[in-house]
């Protein structure tokens, strides 16, 4: 790589603080904008000679330049990282990839008398921003369910500088108490701006406790209009709750996060829980993902999503660990002045939510899959389990397993069987002859077979799977390394998978990976494995049926090649040729009567010097 002397210059006074730093091209443009711990270390780790970075070569041979911002804690450092980020969109970060903005509740806090409506713009203004809603049905009911609850006001006056001469006529029919004109104090608009936030929230449990206490206390006062009032608010929360779907039967505070990828595309999901109750979801996509580790994904989503939210609880559901998350726990602590958690649940009801937020990242990651026309059919879960298992780039639709089968070296043959999203693709099933190896020797068998197969494959153009898979333990996977390099195809994922103790050799992990036996990404290798195994069996008994009969025909006189040929494709098997009868064997074609008569009595004699 080349390198400029003012840049070694930097690079050897680099800071060892935190902070961010950000790599340039020749055009001084920023490709790449990152964080760390000490910024000498991971600034001069991308110019190492001995290949350990893990971004591309593309990147590295492009950076020219290097600028660092020091920053007081880690917690800086990930916002720093973010804003930068979203600043100057580096080719080379994940990128965020929305098609639309999602719209906000609005409640204008800086107004004496504040309104709630719906917003795409999120300004420093003051306001209170409840959202996004990815889900735009549930933001207009809830926003229905506040407006008949409460009467805030619809007008747009600068109140109580503009003021109209007389209230409109949503005084008249009950929606609004017309604070414009004096009828509402400003301390009472409060108040009930105050228990419109719990409701967007999701605090309805302690808003209702509260409004109890009020219906109760003006009932005591004699003021039974008030208490009405209570009273309706108190219905319109029970039947807000009951629209509501019940999480944790305990009505815990928690937020959610789970991130699924296919490629370059990875989608997050954040669900949000209130009083133990789901108040709904949103959805972000990002790209350029790949050859970022799964925890780096999680992380950028976290930060750039989860972290400028207004509403967060506090704690914070996730599907793995990542390196930032300390400074997650320490920014949100801070901002917020309580204490903040994030953590990986491992079972129980926390769980079972990370699987359905999991869920729901895989089939909308599924779903614009679908509508962008990349894939036809939605991928089963098992396949996106395989991906995390074995760290594949993409989820590996189409599989392939090969597998040789042999009796004591003899008859040795090979088969492969192709799976299109984790069923079989009978149409795509093939079986091999061993052609270059004598005697039993699997590991060179399995390296003929699949050179044999991929050297074809790119021949006639046809597409390659997404994932190998080999029956059997290193000595298989090294063949069959081999075999793909010598065919041209050399970066196609590949894996063992050994039947005793059902271990899965990769080649880039010394140990073998050892799953639970009910782990969906185990019983889909398995199924693979199994099913190739049986299909060269199938075809090695065939083989040395075949073989049987040739050798058993061969010795009769005037049965040469052609007739055993014939006879070969009209029975199948010696035994079945043996029961047939002289006048069956007459009517293949080129035996005859007579030479139909000898092959039967030949047959019928070596069957009794046998029994």
């Amino acid at each position: 790589m080349p390198r400029v002397s003012a840049l070694e210059d930097k690079l050897t006074s680099l800071p060892a603080s935190t902070g961010v730093y950000i790599l340039r091209n020749a055009k001084g443009e920023p490709i790449y904008i990152g964080k760390a711990k000490s910024l000498r270390s991971r600034v001069r780790s991308y110019f190492r000679e001995d290949g350990t970075s893990h971004k591309s070569p593309e990147m590295l041979r492009q950076i020219a330049d290097v600028d660092t911002l020091v920053t007081g804690s880690e917690a800086e450092a990930l916002i720093l990282e973010s804003n930068l980020i979203k600043e100057y969109s580096p080719r080379y970060n994940i990128k965020l990839r929305d098609d639309k903005t999602y719209p906000y509740i609005k409640v204008t806090l800086a107004e004496p008398f504040p309104r709630v409506f719906v917003t795409r713009r999120l300004l420093k203004d003051g306001s209170r921003y409840f959202g996004p809603y990815a889900d735009v049905g549930h933001m207009r009911r809830a926003l229905r369910a506040i407006k008949k609850l409460y009467t805030i006001r619809s007008c747009h006056y600068d109140l109580p500088q503009q003021a109209p001469p007389r209230p409109c006529l949503d005084y008249y029919i009950g929606r609004c108490k017309a604070p414009c004109v004096g009828y509402q104090s400003e301390e009472d608009y409060r108040e009930m701006i105050d228990e419109v936030a719990l409701v967007l929230q999701g605090q309805t449990s302690r808003l209702a406790r509260r409004l109890t206490e009020r219906m109760s206390e003006a009932s005591r006062n004699l003021e039974f209009e008030r208490a009405a009032e209570h009273r309706d608010v108190l219905r319109g929360l029970e039947e807000i709750e009951r629209r509501q779907l019940a999480i944790d039967p305990k009505g815990g505070d928690i937020d959610a996060i789970a991130t699924k990828r296919d490629g370059d595309v990875a989608c997050g999901v954040i669900f949000k829980i209130r009083e133990g109750k789901l108040l709904g979801h949103e959805a972000h996509f990002m790209q350029n993902v790949t050859g970022e580790p799964d925890e780096l994904v999680l992380s950028a989503f976290v930060a750039r999503y989860y972290l400028p939210l207004e509403d967060v609880a506090k704690e914070l559901l996730i599907p793995i660990d990542f390196e930032d998350r300390g400074a997650v726990e320490a920014h949100l602590g801070a901002r917020t002045a309580r204490a903040f958690r994030a953590h990986v649940p491992r079972r129980g009801m926390k769980r079972r939510l990370i699987e359905r937020a999991e869920e729901n990242a895989r089939h909308l990651l599924e779903e614009r899959r679908l509508m962008e026309g990349e894939t036809e059919m939605r991928a089963p879960p098992a396949l996106y389990a395989l991906r995390t298992q074995l760290n594949l780039e993409r989820v590996p639709r189409s599989i392939i397993g090969f597998d040789i089968s042999n009796i004591q070296g003899s008859d040795s043959v090979g088969a492969a069987v192709w799976f299109e999203n984790a069923a079989p693709l009978k149409s795509e099933y093939r079986k091999f002859k061993i052609r270059t190896v004598e005697g039993v020797d699997d590991f060179a068998a399995m390296q003929e077979i699949v050179e044999r197969y991929f050297r074809k494959r790119l021949e006639k153009e046809l597409p390659l799977p997404e994932l190998v898979l080999v029956d059997g333990g290193k000595g298989q996977l090294t063949a069959a390394a081999q075999a793909l390099e010598r065919a041209g195809v050399p970066d196609l994922p590949l894996v063992a998978l050994a039947k005793r103790e059902e271990l899965i050799f990769t080649l880039d992990r010394s140990e073998p990976i050892r799953l639970a036996r009910r782990d969906p990404a185990l019983r889909l290798l398995q199924q693979v494995r199994d099913e190739v195994h049986r299909f060269g069996i199938q075809y090695h008994r065939i083989r040395r049926g075949q073989r049987t009969l040739r050798s058993g025909l061969l010795d009769i006189p005037g049965v040469g090649p052609a007739r055993n040929k014939a006879l070969l494709r009209r029975f199948g098997s010696l035994r079945a040729l043996r029961a047939a009868r002289a006048e069956e064997i007459a009517d293949v074609p080129g035996i005859g009567a007579s030479m139909a008569a000898t092959i039967s009595d030949h047959l019928q004699r070596d069957d009794g010097s046998h029994s």
